[in-house]
């Protein structure tokens, strides 16, 4: 069974940064693309970031501008999402999820970007 597990969401002021990871298991972490998307209750669910199975192609969304950087640890089955520079419209629950879309995802983890 695959399974996804967001952590470090939180609130932070404005110009803040957050890390946010996804420990993954059930199956075969470094063979498979993953990605990162965020809802927000006006917005729906946007694709933020994706990156392939050893880490070497990375694309971002064009609100990101690069102020996110996407990464992963294989030999931990890990995905990683550096949030810097955060603004207020930020703010949504983020995803990780397997492949390039968001058919299987995690629960999710808030962020909240608030003064």
């Amino acid at each position: 069974e695959v399974q996804l597990v967001e952590s470090g969401g939180g609130l932070v002021q404005p110009g803040g940064s957050l890390r946010l990871s996804c420990a993954a298991s059930g199956f075969t972490f470094s063979n498979s693309g993953m990605s990162w998307f965020r809802q927000t209750p006006g917005k729906g669910l946007e694709r933020v970031s994706t990156i392939n199975s050893v880490g070497n192609t990375k694309t971002y969304a064009g609100f990101v501008e690069r102020r996110f950087l996407i990464s992963r640890d294989n030999a931990k089955n890990t995905l990683y999402l550096q949030l810097s520079n955060l603004k207020t419209e930020d703010s949504a629950i983020y995803y990780c999820a397997k492949d390039f879309t968001s058919a299987i995802r995690g629960q999710g983890t808030q962020v909240t970007v608030s003064s």
